[in-house]
């Protein structure tokens, strides 16, 4: 599959048959998104592979919404991605380098989460970005070490479904010129 291929047929999946997914492949995936690109190459993000039941239980019951935690239920494994804090955006002496402050560090946790659906859809999983969950009580789930924070959670496994392409904007519609 091509790149271009891969953008335009990646889908939200949000059921996903049992089969277990690889260890092996997890950590393709993981070498992939490794290349994302990232503010002064910080290369801030994390991630966590939870395979454990009783785990994914807990953060989905304890920590998502009811919509979400269906979902996570129905996933082998849940990619939580992480970021480490105060390094994405600032300059060497803690001053911020932009006017967008912390902000950077959403944008470099969402070019790598793309990175890592987008491998996963060439390697014949499916996956939905999540990012409505109660953050403190994840640390505290995950036992995330201090300046650690979860960024998206990402439910990741065999497609059980094949959604329909949704409907898209047109070009003329998104792009303007000056």
């Amino acid at each position: 599959m091509n790149s271009l291929e891969c953008i335009r047929t990646r889908r939200s999946v949000r059921k996903f048959t049992e089969q277990k997914v690889p260890h092996e492949l997890l950590e393709e995936l993981v070498e992939t998104a490794r290349f994302a690109p990232s503010w002064k190459n910080t290369q801030i993000v994390r991630y966590i592979a939870v395979e454990d039941t009783a785990l994914k239980a807990r953060i989905a019951e304890e920590a998502t919404i009811p919509w979400n935690a269906a979902i996570i239920g129905g996933a082998p494994v849940l990619m939580v991605l992480t970021y480490l804090e105060g390094r994405c955006g600032y300059e060497r002496d803690g001053s911020f380098s932009t006017t967008k402050g912390d902000r950077w560090q959403n944008f470099d946790c969402g070019v790598a989460a793309q990175t890592l659906v987008l491998a996963a859809h060439e390697k014949g999983l499916g996956s939905v970005i999540l990012g409505i969950f109660e953050e403190k009580k994840l640390a505290e789930l995950l036992e995330l070490p201090e300046g650690q924070t979860v960024a998206c959670l990402i439910p990741l496994g065999y497609p059980a479904e094949e959604p329909a392409p949704p409907k898209r904007k047109e070009v003329s519609d998104l792009l303007s010129y000056k």
